[in-house]
């Protein structure tokens, strides 16, 4: 999206220093700052105004900053911070009605994924990338909205009480999505009563004319449906869309009959995980709503591209199957890919857990339930840098966990699975070396 110098300052009631020039893009960070875009100086752990100048080096023309500072052209703020979610408030005024805003404690990031192709079937869709979802990356992904943006997709994290509130005000969202409530955050929220209440911010939020789409499945989900003013729309057992006959494949991706208000079509998800099926109706719903027909729902489902290190599966030189899921990590999102390492045809299932961060006084009760379904589902578990699995088998970090692992070929199945604080991408990627 590009913008003037003197939209910015507008939108920001900021002050223009320099010239009137246009935008091609926005940056937070001076690495990746591209000829001719705007670099944000933001005061967090280190104070981006310290690196104005390697932005401006990079090709940024411009600098969006609290204090005047050598850029060839600077928009002066009171809060830089303040000043992005502004101007990303300006950028979706651009972008139109189609904005759907994603959130729930776990599937939102392969949702959004889903949902961006298929909608991306029939409108030119812009998506954030990865798991760009707070007050930084909501804002960023709507300003590198390109132009003639027909559909824009926004997932929202939430760390706290009144964080989704916050990212509703700048992307305004006339769809919302909810996935699930799980014991995510709750050292910041409490229980998982206050991450109902905290992820029900963005039903609250919807305008009259909009749509909550909700998980029947999931009762906290469900009851979220009176603290809308939107029409609410749901998916799962019994909903406006669900689906029959689900199988899954030895390469884990889901197929199934998807069943819908709309009508009925054969799907098979390019997610992977039976856990997949609710995020993939999650999809088909905004796109059903939307005007997607039922072949380009089908057809956006089966080639989504996935955020990597999400089920990602990649035979080792020795055999072995290595599922990489070690973006992130909660109870349900674990049991999950637990319950999906075991649908793998193995003669062995291990599964190395990290820890799952954020559970404030339920992590102890949390690792070790964890541990006791491993146990139940016959999978070797050896915990990596998290004694509170009280596992068997227990590694200090990943370059020991290979160590404890031993040798591996066919016929053996590992999960690689934590939060992101854990670091395991390297461990699953190790594995795939060896």
């Amino acid at each position: 999206m590009q913008l003037r110098a003197s939209e910015v300052a507008r939108a920001t009631g900021g002050t223009l220093i320099g010239d009137d020039v246009v935008f091609a893009a926005v940056s937070i960070d001076s690495r990746l700052s591209a000829p001719g875009s705007l670099f944000v100086a933001l005061r967090a752990g280190r104070d981006g105004h310290g690196f104005v100048g390697d932005a401006v080096a990079a090709g940024a023309t411009g600098c969006l900053c609290d204090h005047p500072v050598d850029a060839p052209v600077c928009v002066v703020v009171p809060d830089t911070a303040v000043a992005l979610r502004q101007l990303g408030a300006h950028a979706r005024a651009l972008l139109g009605d189609r904005v759907v805003g994603i959130t729930g404690s776990v599937g939102k990031t392969s949702t959004k994924d889903l949902a961006a192709s298929v909608l991306g079937t029939w409108y030119a869709t812009w998506a954030n990338k990865r798991s760009f979802n707070n007050e930084l990356g909501v804002p960023l992904t709507l300003l590198g909205a390109p132009s003639g943006t027909e559909a824009t997709v926004v997932e929202m994290g939430m760390a706290g009480f009144g964080h989704i509130a916050e990212l509703c005000e700048v992307a305004r969202p006339t769809v919302g999505v909810v996935t699930a409530v799980a014991l995510v955050h709750t050292s910041a929220v409490g229980d998982l009563d206050g991450v109902q209440r905290a992820k029900q911010e963005l039903v609250e939020h919807l305008p009259v004319s909009g749509y909550a789409v909700l998980n029947a499945d999931d009762p906290r989900v469900a009851a979220m449906a009176p603290a809308t003013d939107a029409r609410v729309v749901t998916f799962g057992s019994g909903g406006h869309v669900s689906c029959d006959e689900v199988t899954l494949g030895d390469d884990l991706r889901p197929r199934f009959r998807l069943v819908s208000d709309w009508g009925s079509v054969d799907v098979e998800v390019a997610a992977r995980g039976v856990h997949q099926v609710h995020n993939a109706l999650a999809a088909a719903t905004v796109g059903l709503l939307w005007g997607v027909d039922l072949a380009g729902v089908a057809e956006g489902l089966a080639s989504a591209e996935l955020s990597p290190w999400r089920m990602e599966m990649t035979c080792a030189p020795g055999g072995a199957l290595i599922i990489n899921d070690a973006y992130n990590a909660n109870p349900t999102a674990a049991e999950a890919a637990l319950r999906s390492l075991v649908a793998v045809p193995a003669h062995r299932h291990i599964a190395a857990l990290g820890t799952m961060a954020d559970l404030g006084v339920h992590s102890e009760v949390e690792h070790r339930r964890i541990a006791e379904v491993a146990a139940a589902l016959g999978v070797r578990l050896v915990a990596v840098a998290e004694p509170a699995y009280a596992a068997a088998e227990n590694a200090s970090d990943p370059d020991e966990a290979i160590e404890v692992i031993g040798p591996l070929g066919p016929g053996d199945a590992v999960l690689v699975k934590a939060s992101r604080s854990a670091g395991l991408e390297r461990l699953a990627a190790a594995l795939v070396a060896d």
